[in-house]
């Protein structure tokens, strides 16, 4: 008896000892590969891949090799002694480029093919986040290659896509807008408040995307997914997560981020969480602009302001500031019908010194401010998101999203020497219920409708301190006191007459308002209360031509919107020494008219090609053009005499562009890419004639060489950009000349530039991955045009993950 109880026990270890996940991936994404037929050599005996790429192998035995392959991959066969040295993680090469098999969200609010749209969309992975190790969202969408960043300060990071930015382009978090009533047309931040950790992946489609997404969506839409609870493939509890340790040198970046998922067969949460402690930048020491320095900043000393000479010029004091990000999710899925998540985000900043106010100086050589900071930015949002699939009359699939925003920002600013500190506080409360449904009969037909309502409440106060008695007294605020609301209707239907043709069509119908009380207290404004009610219809149309299954032709004509907000409306503030914007109830929607073709080429398995073309007209633009207050063309604001603009719809303006990418697989894991983007834009001016769009960025692009092979990345890059002359720099940038080189005959311009870059990931075993790199490895002292902050020097990162 107790020999047959030793054999079982000895039998029972070997099983145990035996059982074995695989977990394969791709090799390109590192996403895991669902539906991998993973087969034992000789034996006939397979067992496939579950959603996350894992298999239970033990029911293959112990084969000298085994075979893995899946529709659209190549082939691969492992040894087994290779598998175990590997952790059992198995890659898998795709056999065709991403276009066709990458799926996207930001077409049409519903997941479709990335062939299926006629816009484009260019799409940032969680692999390309771990190899890049961008430091904010805003750098995050800079390593596309595709999008263009200005920053005026460290704490910032303003998107400019296809000539336009700020107020003319959306971001989307989860379904849900994040642009708020008080988006203005200067540069925004307000991207910086998401995680990179955070997400899953992100998106972004060029071009007016405002069928879809509403106002504001005429350069093109940002789209965020974060990452989701992940259920249970079985009946026990699924637990994985991620610890990251980050460093960088140029900002004496320090980092810290974890997230851990818990998921049964129904209950599944997600708990992520990052710390972020960024100190003053340092630029580079090679570069034509020697005006770019730092020689001085100011301090505070015994209740005097001073000067204090920079003991590094290179480092640009004061720019370094902390941010926190926490998110936590809950998800319940009770049948295959119905999915309910429950999201959470909290994001805060310290204050953070905006760089650019700080380089302007006096006639005499003494800066013109003591002090210029925003204070904390903060952004919290509470998101439901109901999901139902079951086909009936109306609809296949539908998803309910309610969510709740608030937002946070302050100016805090002191000039040189004066007693008066002005804080300007503003706050947001962002309500929003959006109903999407998507019908489908059979492969030819689908529709894609909903509805939206947005309602946005802002408050804003002001305060003027005493910095010598300390002494707090009420100040004029910013924006009157408002609400703006929008509620809209749309529908996107497509149609697909053949498997070589598809077709679609889009309209919206969107109703804005905006209710407003102005306090007359400080500035005599010759109305207490305004009031807006309009209306803006949109639609779009497209066209997919598929000759072959390596021809991709289609065109697209659509049209954008932006309603005016309450920043349009109702500020008052300094847009440069000695100019003053002051409300104007006057207003209307600008409108863009887009027409965009595109032509996409694939040349056997190794080489891909894809070129957009477009051309965008604004009309009605809402620009600054002089005004009149009760009469008068000036009035004194912050004790200056300053000349009265205000937002007016006045202007048109035009984008042209040209958007290439091309995509090389070599032998042997090496592969090269290429992305280029030209835009030319012009806006008119106030006496009729025209000038440079300020938001239509040089030419730029970025090309590497890479080197993927299992748990091995390397990817060298060069980024560059073209020269704005002066005689190519729009009016408002010129008189911004503090910031900008100077040219042979002594005038501003943006000098071009380029950068090398290395970066390196290497997953040591299933639980540990390390990521390297250098960026700027020449230390090229350069500014990103329209920007105030030079950008980093030599910059050397280090990461190390933890994966379990």
């Amino acid at each position: 008896m107790r020999k047959i109880l030793v054999l079982g026990l000895l039998l029972l270890g070997r099983s145990l000892g035996f059982a074995q996940t695989l977990t394969v991936l791709d090799l390109e994404t590192n996403h895991p590969v669902e539906g991998a037929r993973i087969e034992a050599a000789g034996t006939g005996r397979f067992v496939l891949s579950g959603a996350h790429g894992q298999a239970d192998i033990a029911v293959l035995g112990r084969p000298d090799s085994v075979f893995i392959g899946r529709v659209g991959y190549e082939m691969r066969t492992y040894r087994w002694a290779e598998l175990q040295s590997a952790g059992f993680t198995a890659y898998l090469t795709p056999i065709a480029f991403s276009l066709d098999r990458e799926a996207v969200v930001s077409g049409f609010r519903w997941q479709q093919r990335r062939r299926e749209t006629p816009a484009r969309i260019a799409r940032i992975t969680g692999r390309d986040v771990a190899l890049q190790n961008p430091q904010t969202a805003a750098d995050l969408l800079g390593t596309s290659g595709e999008v263009f960043i200005q920053k005026s300060q460290q704490g910032g990071g303003s998107p400019m896509l296809r000539g336009f930015a700020t107020n003319r382009v959306l971001l989307v978090v989860d379904g849900v807008r994040m642009n708020t009533a008080i988006f203005r047309s200067g540069n925004v931040q307000n991207v910086i408040s998401l995680d990179p950790f955070a997400l899953e992946q992100t998106e972004v489609l060029f071009g007016p995307g405002s069928v879809a997404y509403g106002s504001d969506a005429i350069g093109g839409v940002m789209y965020f997914q974060t990452r989701a609870p992940q259920l249970s493939d079985g009946e026990g509890v699924r637990v994985q997560g991620q610890a990251v340790g980050r460093m960088a040198s140029a900002n004496s970046e320090r980092t810290t981020h974890f997230h851990v998922g818990v998921g049964g067969q129904k209950w599944a949460m997600l708990s992520s969480a990052s710390f972020h402690h960024f100190g003053d930048l340092r630029m580079g020491t090679r570069g034509p602009a020697k005006n770019y320095v730092r020689p001085f900043y100011v301090q505070r000393i015994d209740g005097r302001d001073v000067v204090v000479m920079n003991e590094d010029s290179l480092v640009q004091r004061p720019s370094g500031y902390e941010q926190i990000n926490f998110m936590q999710k809950v998800r319940f899925r009770p049948n295959e019908r119905w999915d309910v998540q429950y999201g959470l985000h909290y994001s805060t900043t310290t204050n953070y010194a905006r760089y650019d106010r700080l380089l302007r100086v006096r006639p005499n050589g003494l800066p013109n401010s003591a002090e210029w900071n925003y204070g904390p930015q903060v952004w919290n949002m509470h998101q439901l998101n109901v999901a139902h699939a079951r086909s009936t009359a109306l609809f296949d699939e539908v998803v309910l999203r309610a969510a709740y925003q608030f937002f946070e920002e302050s100016r805090i600013d002191r000039n040189f020497n004066a007693a008066v500190r002005r804080s300007r506080v503003e706050k947001v409360d962002a309500y929003s219920v959006n109903a999407d449904l998507a019908k489908r009969w059979g492969d030819r037909h689908a529709l894609y409708y909903g509805a939206e309502a947005v309602f946005n409440r802002v408050r804003s106060t002001g305060t003027d301190q005493n910095v010598n008695t300390n002494v707090t007294v009420p100040g004029p605020s910013r924006y009157p006191q408002a609400e703006w609301t929008s509620w809209a209707a749309f529908a996107h239907y497509e149609y697909r007459p053949s498997a070589r043709w598809l077709l679609q069509a889009g309209a919206r119908y969107n109703l804005y308002g905006i209710d407003a009380r102005f306090d007359t207290a400080f500035y005599p404004f010759p109305f207490t209360t305004a009031t807006l009610n309009q209306g803006a219809p949109t639609g779009s149309v497209g066209v997919i031509w598929m000759p072959t299954d390596r021809w991709t032709l289609s065109a697209r004509a659509a049209t954008g919107f932006r309603s005016p907000n309450v920043d349009d409306m109702g500020k008052v503030f300094d847009s440069q020494p000695g100019a003053v914007v002051v409300p104007n109830p006057d207003l209307r929607a600008e409108y863009a008219y887009n027409g965009e073709v595109a032509l996409a080429r694939q040349f056997g398995q190794r080489v891909r090609v894809q070129i957009n073309g477009y051309y965008t007209l604004l009309q009605d633009a809402l620009v600054r053009r002089p005004f009149t207050l009760n009469g008068e063309d000036s009035i004194v604001y912050a004790g200056q005499l300053s000349r009265v603009l205000a937002i007016q719809n006045a202007a048109k303006a035009t984008v042209y562009g040209l958007q290439a990418d091309v995509e090389v697989r070599l032998p042997a894991g090496f592969g090269f890419a290429t992305k280029f983007n030209y835009q030319k834009g012009e806006e008119e001016l106030d006496d009729g004639s025209t000038a440079p769009l300020r938001h239509a960025a040089p030419w730029f692009g970025l090309s590497r060489l890479t080197y993927n092979t299992g748990a091995l990345g390397l990817d060298f890059y060069v980024v560059y950009n073209g020269e704005v002359p002066h005689s190519a720099m729009p009016t408002e940038e010129i008189d911004k000349a503090y910031q900008y080189a100077v040219d042979a005959n002594g005038k501003p311009y943006a000098p071009g530039w380029y950068t090398l870059n290395f970066k390196a990931i290497y997953r040591l075993n299933n639980l540990w991955t390390l990521s390297a790199g250098v960026e700027n490895l020449t230390d090229q002292r350069y500014r990103p045009y329209s920007s105030g902050l030079v950008a980093p020097g030599r910059n050397a990162i280090l990461a190390l993950r933890a994966n379990f």
